[in-house]
């Protein structure tokens, strides 16, 4: 069966661009009989003659334009290849594989993504969203490099974590919400309130962080999605907990109060496993990742103390 080949391709293309198979030769640096042998083996492929031979020279037939349009891209493409990998022999490209649980996937991780691309524009970041013991899991398997989670009571093997924020846990209240210009508010003073939240048992939820012993919160509405339960509390139906790294992508319409209790806090780290260099992709992210973290603490500061 005869078939198309890259040498044939090439050779129908110089023939053409010279109009003449004994130029295309000197040219390609093969001898006569070989271009001839070639376009030959060529027509055959395609079942019809490419050129219209004269005496002053060869001029491509309408087949013969079909060939060259579809030798132009298929050789285009392989000239990218060479370059692509003689690119990789001169700087490998880089790979990060990344996990974040939702929220943190909602600023802090885009945006140390963003910070970390700028700095290296051939390094591809993969993300995966996901619980954080999945990720754990992932992370200990090898199919994560690292993973934005929130710390477990017993790590997997070989996984090892490190700090990046404390996040205080914020209410987030309706504007028209009486509490909604304060800036704080004691266990206290939210008992009575209506919760949204992601299951109906308060200890699976962001609740279960800091309620005091004794206090069943009263949850009105169960939403995963966190448009769902924003949308809730702007329309007065009730209160959630959101964490500090959400601030950013809160809607105006959203009064936020940080909750005073010392546990009203939950804690975000990195996992991975092993050591980094300093030429390693998962030590530039993870600077990224702490530089993020910062300056995200510090506007919630801002939006607390500013109440907007």
């Amino acid at each position: 069966m005869n078939e198309f080949t890259v040498a044939g391709l090439r050779v129908v293309r110089e023939a053409a661009a010279c109009g003449s198979f004994s130029t295309a030769a000197e040219n390609l640096g093969y001898t006569q009989s070989a271009v001839s042998r070639q376009i030959a083996l060529m027509e055959r492929a395609a079942g019809r003659a490419l050129f219209e031979r004269h005496a002053r020279g060869v001029q491509p037939t309408e087949a013969g334009h079909v060939v060259l349009r579809h030798a132009e891209v298929i050789l285009g493409e392989l000239e990218q290849a060479r370059h692509d990998i003689r690119h990789l022999a001169a700087r490998p490209a880089g790979r990060l594989r990344l996990g974040a649980f939702s929220t943190a996937m909602a600023a802090l991780v885009p945006r140390a993504i963003a910070a970390t691309a700028a700095r290296d524009r051939q390094l591809r970041i993969s993300l995966r969203e996901g619980l954080s013991p999945r990720l754990l899991t992932a992370v200990a398997r090898g199919r994560l490099d690292l993973a934005v989670v929130t710390p477990p009571d017993t790590l997997p093997s070989g996984v090892e974590i490190e700090p990046l924020v404390d996040d205080p846990l914020l209410v987030a209240v309706a504007s028209t919400h009486p509490l909604a210009g304060a800036t704080s508010a004691t266990p206290d003073l939210l008992r009575d309130e209506r919760w949204i939240a992601g299951s109906q048992e308060p200890s699976a939820t962001l609740l279960g962080a800091w309620r005091d012993p004794g206090w069943e919160p009263e949850i009105a509405f169960v939403a995963r999605d966190w448009f769902a339960k924003l949308g809730l509390v702007a329309a007065g139906l009730g209160v959630t907990v959101v964490p500090g790294i959400a601030v950013p992508v809160l809607p105006p319409t959203i009064a936020l109060l940080r909750i005073d209790h010392p546990a009203a806090v939950r804690r975000t780290v990195l996992a991975h496993r092993g050591d980094r260099g300093a030429a390693d992709p998962r030590g530039m992210f993870a600077e990224a990742l702490r530089d993020q973290a910062a300056e995200l603490s510090a506007q919630v500061r801002r939006r607390l103390r500013d109440g907007a």
